[in-house]
């Protein structure tokens, strides 16, 4: 039987079936637009905004006391204050009994903590994963390019994705959480001013294995790359020459921001300038240092 136009522009070989193709996995997500769409430069260049079904509806409390602050620093100390009791993230103020140990509880805090370590980490593969569940999203790279599955790659990103240590205490609501409060934060506070799409820099040293569309070179500066499911930006294009010889610009829909500087008060990742966004194929400007 010939191969199918749909196997040829999925980039199948005959034999394959999907399962060896992660990024079709997903058709359906939590957020009400189809994967292939929100990965694709066409709705970053016409975004809309998204929310992960039910979070606020279940957590009407939270939005209800949020919008009766008047500050963005009022409404991010009332939601880690929020977070801290619903997922009980408080210190605990009386010493552990004597043979008892208390169980480590994972939170959105420590994730970004650790991402901001080492996004290729436990704690990377968790917040990746997030993204999957959530957005359709299958990423591409954790510590080796994700590519045909199964393969050593995908099992070690796998197994860090399920680990105990930070796969607990309801870790994906809370990040659900997360992206909801960011969401509210930048529609009521409008931090990057009234705009649909932010402009946002990354630094990297080889770049020619995401190319989507157009040449690599260093004449080359339209192109189309494909992000990591979840990925990180700066706010300054100085900073992101830090981290690579080539630096890429990309209009980010404010729809696909999970976290931003001043978001949070005393948050890992602020002091950087540090922007995590979800990600995909983008149109990007890149140029060399």
């Amino acid at each position: 039987m010939a191969q199918s136009a749909s196997q040829q522009e999925d980039g199948e070989v005959p034999g394959e079936g999907r399962a060896e193709q992660p990024r079709t996995w997903y058709s359906t997500n939590l957020v009400g637009v189809p994967t292939e769409l929100l990965a694709s430069p066409a709705f970053n260049a016409h975004p809309q905004g998204l929310h992960i079904g039910g979070t606020r509806a279940s957590h009407a409390g939270l939005f209800s006391l949020l919008d009766s602050c008047t500050s963005a620093r009022e409404s991010s100390e009332v939601f880690v204050h929020y977070m801290s009791l619903a997922f009980g993230l408080q210190p605990v103020s009386e010493p552990v009994c004597q043979g008892e140990q208390r169980r480590w509880r994972a939170s959105y805090h420590k994730l970004l903590q650790g991402w901001g370590l080492d996004s290729n980490g436990p704690a990377g593969a968790v917040l990746k994963g997030w993204v999957e569940s959530r957005f359709g999203l299958v990423p591409c790279f954790h510590k080796a390019r994700l590519e045909r599955f199964p393969s050593p790659a995908w099992v070690s990103y796998l197994e860090e994705k399920a680990s105990s240590r930070y796969q607990n205490n309801c870790i994906y609501q809370q990040l659900d959480l997360l992206y909801e409060f960011c969401q509210w934060a930048v529609v009521r506070f409008v931090p990057f001013g009234a705009v649909q799409c932010v402009a946002l820099w990354r630094g990297f040293t080889r770049g020619d294995e995401q190319v989507v569309q157009g040449e690599w070179g260093r004449t080359s500066r339209q192109l189309v790359v494909r992000l990591n499911n979840l990925v990180s930006f700066s706010t300054d294009p100085q900073q992101a020459e830090c981290f690579g010889d080539w630096v890429l610009q990309a209009d980010v829909p404010v729809s696909k921001l999970l976290f931003y500087p001043d978001l949070l008060p005393a948050a890992p990742l602020t002091g950087e300038g540090e922007v995590l966004a979800i990600g995909g194929d983008y149109d990007v400007k890149v140029r060399h240092v």
